[in-house]
This record gives C-alpha cells, structure tokens and sequence, in this order.
C-alpha cells in the first residue's frame, strides 16, 4: 500500500514532540528552581530580622545592636548585597512596646538578577526593661 507525503504522513513527529516537551520541561524545572532561590532569600531575611529584631529588644541592647546583628546574618547567608537597607524604629505591636527591624533586599527574578528593594520584611519583638 502506498502512503501519500500529505497531512497524514507523521515523518519526524516524534523529533518534534521531542523538542517541545523537553522545551515545556526545561521552562519547569527552571521555574521551580527560581521559586526555590526566592523563597531561601524571603525565609532567611525574614529569620534574619526577627532574630536582629529579638537582640535588640534586649534590656542591655540598643535598636542599633539589631540592625547589626541583622545585617551580620543576611550577610553570612546570603551576602552584603542583600543586608544594604536594614532600619530600626520602635513603636507598639499587639498593644506592647516593640522593636521593629525590617530589611528592604533585592528579589531576585532570573538567576540573582531582579528588583532591588523589590522584597520588604520585618521582625517584632517586645522591648525587655529591668524595671
């Protein structure tokens, strides 16, 4: 029986299907891999303000002690282009006195490559007095 080279040959489908299911499975894979790397730097900074955030509200500690320590940890972690903008302030969380340390970073999108300041976070703790 002969076949005819029309709509119904199938010659090379198999190379083609190949391509794009390979092409959808690398775009997967290396979406899953960014969300990864996206979420590391959001959990660490996050950890890393709320630990600064926990030092300095210690009664022999200052605002100033956790912006240090916060900085120090998100520079272990991840690097010091990620600790560039950590503040302090003070104020009421939860209707108690509290410090505040948040922590502006880059989110990455492609690679490293992103926003700068594009992922802001924060940590509160109580304030200790000795009184």
């Amino acid at each position: 029986m002969s076949r005819g080279r029309g709509w119904a040959a199938d010659d090379g489908s198999a190379v083609a299907e190949f391509v794009m299911v390979n092409g959808l499975l690398v775009i997967l894979t290396l979406s899953v891999i960014q969300l990864g790397l996206v979420l590391f730097i959001r959990n660490t900074v996050v950890d890393a303000a709320a630990e600064g955030a926990r030092f300095g509200a210690l009664a022999d500690n200052s605002a100033t002690d956790g912006i240090a320590r916060s900085v120090d940890l998100i520079t272990t972690a991840l690097g010091p282009g990620y600790a560039t903008n950590v503040t302090a302030s003070t104020g009421s969380y939860l209707g108690h006195p509290a410090l505040t340390i948040t922590v502006q970073t880059p989110l990455p999108l492609i690679g490293l490559i992103g926003l700068d300041n594009g992922l802001e976070v924060s940590g509160h703790a109580a304030i200790e007095s000795l009184n």
